[in-house]
């Protein structure tokens, strides 16, 4: 598991909001359920590089700070300042969020089983347009 990094190309093109095409960020009432659950992603095979550890204070930092200029200067269309606003809500509360690379359906399904013994609070997979509850 690597730390998590904002990076440019995690933003999209219009409003420069969190959106992280190819990831899946998954919330974890703490950061200790955070742990637990990328140790479960290894286990089963997920590769080390293809899962971050997002602290609440990068998510209340700069990710949430992505969300400032969502509707602007027109209200989006999409629900990506809605769901980072979500995020940053529950980082408030001391959640944590892995930030996990899901290339496919394969990927998101294999997610999905690995954590059944690890359930996520919020589960958000991000493909090009479409922001995927899982």
């Amino acid at each position: 598991m690597k730390p998590f990094a904002l990076t440019p190309d995690m933003l999209s093109t219009l409003g420069k909001t969190f959106y992280p095409t190819g990831h899946a960020l998954l919330m974890f009432r703490d950061a200790e359920a955070a742990r637990a659950a990328a140790e479960a992603l290894a286990q089963g095979g997920v590769a080390s590089d293809d899962i971050a550890f997002v602290p609440a204070e990068a998510i209340t930092g700069p990710i949430g700070a992505t969300a400032s200029e969502a509707d602007d200067p027109l209200p989006s269309p999409g629900t990506e300042g809605a769901t980072v606003r979500a995020y940053v809500r529950l980082a408030r509360e001391g959640h944590a969020g892995l930030l996990v690379r899901t290339e496919d359906d394969e990927d998101a399904e294999r997610i999905r089983s690995l954590l059944r013994e690890n359930p996520f609070v919020m589960g958000q997979r991000y493909r090009a347009l479409v922001i995927e509850d899982l």
